[in-house]
């Protein structure tokens, strides 16, 4: 089964419910920058997002350096930014 990529209309109208997150100047891709208070509370954050990941068998594009979590929406399967991606935001929005 293939995975659609939202259409530029659908993307605008998940952005504007998700704060925080910027599209990517392509279009294909979101991202968020976390800063928690300290590298315990960014590790559990990851560790929660990764659980749920892999539930969903989709896996974010992160980066950590102590308090900091850089993370990068897309899906490759689709080519660009799909319901997965607005649905893993708004998982990400409950525990953040």
């Amino acid at each position: 089964m293939a995975i659609a990529q939202l259409t530029e209309e659908a993307r605008t109208a998940a952005l504007k419910e998700l704060p925080g997150w910027t599209l990517r100047e392509d279009g294909l891709a979101m991202s968020r920058t976390f800063t928690f208070a300290d590298f315990n509370e960014a590790f559990g954050f990851m560790t929660r997002v990764a659980i749920y990941a892999d539930k969903a068998d989709h896996h974010p594009e992160w980066f950590n350096v102590y308090n900091r979590v850089e993370m990068t929406l897309t899906t490759h399967d689709a080519g660009g930014l799909s319901e997965r991606d607005i649905a893993m935001a708004r998982f990400i929005a409950g525990i953040a």
